[in-house]
């Protein structure tokens, strides 16, 4: 107790900024791997490292041998462990817009980073209006709308439409006999670039058994990638988004209009169509 009292006379101001960065990031990472079994992995590692330091504060030599030895191999596992985390973290990072709330100041910053970041223009109106009508005749859909990363490996996956975004479009793509409404549809800016698209299924063994392959091709391609999924059931009816692995059930048109004008940093459209549930235009 001496020596942690001495300690903690001791520290100084660029100590405590040191700690509190750690803090910050330890908070961050937390926040990427919540909810996932990594969770657990990352509380046992905490354990051994508060475990190794009391083991060298009482010079328990060979304890701390082992652990030192652990530890210094430690980061390799952990790339391989949390190989998804991490992947998505780094997106996080290096995505502008990656966190919604924050959009604005990651465009002011990326100028800094020599990248000039774009608006991306988008015809939401006829989007929304095809999924409304697919979640009235409850017609299943899956809907890719990508930023940054074009997922040119996903598009080579289906077969390449390179068309306007139109509502009947969309709607016939999705139609129960349509040859291309199993798969994907990948909307790049204001063009449909491909139907029928394999999407990457999430690993995450805590997403809920009861979701459906559309759902979860949702979750797996917002983990790898900053793009915007739009999932319409076919069971129910219900529309939802999923972005960055995380996914928001049942909203209505008007809610997913607000979401991909957010997402896109969208100016008001030419477009002023409104919809028969009067849903705002931009």
């Amino acid at each position: 107790m001496e020596t942690i009292n001495q300690w903690f006379l001791n520290l100084d101001f660029i100590q405590i900024i040191d700690f509190a960065l750690v803090a910050f990031l330890v908070y961050q990472f937390y926040k990427i791997v919540k909810g996932t079994s990594a969770l657990n992995v990352v509380l046992s590692i905490i354990g051994i490292y508060i475990f190794w330091k009391i083991a060298q504060q009482f010079e328990l030599s060979l304890t701390t041998e082992i652990l030192d030895r652990i530890i210094s191999m430690g980061f390799l596992a952990l790339v391989i462990v949390f190989q998804p985390e991490v992947r998505r973290a780094l997106f996080m990072l290096s995505t502008p817009g990656a966190t919604i709330k924050n959009r604005r100041k990651w465009l002011i910053f990326g100028r800094f980073k020599g990248r000039r970041i774009q608006r991306r223009e988008l015809s939401i109106t006829p989007l929304i209006q095809a999924c409304m009508h697919m979640s009235q005749t409850k017609t299943g859909a899956l809907i890719v709308l990508t930023q940054l990363n074009r997922l040119p490996g996903t598009v080579a996956t289906g077969e390449k439409i390179d068309a306007l975004i139109s509502s009947a479009l969309i709607e016939n793509i999705f139609f129960k006999n349509s040859p291309l409404h199993d798969g994907a549809l990948i909307i790049e800016r204001n063009k449909i670039l491909a139907a029928r698209c394999i999407l990457p299924v999430t690993a995450n063994k805590n997403v809920s058994s009861a979701l459906g392959l559309r759902h979860r091709s949702a979750i797996g391609v917002t983990e790898q990638s900053d793009a915007l999924a739009i999932v319409v059931s076919e069971e129910t009816g219900s529309i939802s988004f999923c972005l960055f692995g995380m996914v928001t059930y049942d909203v209505s048109p008007a809610e997913l209009r607000a979401k991909i004008e957010e997402f896109f940093y969208e100016n008001k459209e030419e477009d002023q169509v409104r919809l028969t549930n009067n849903i705002p235009a931009s």
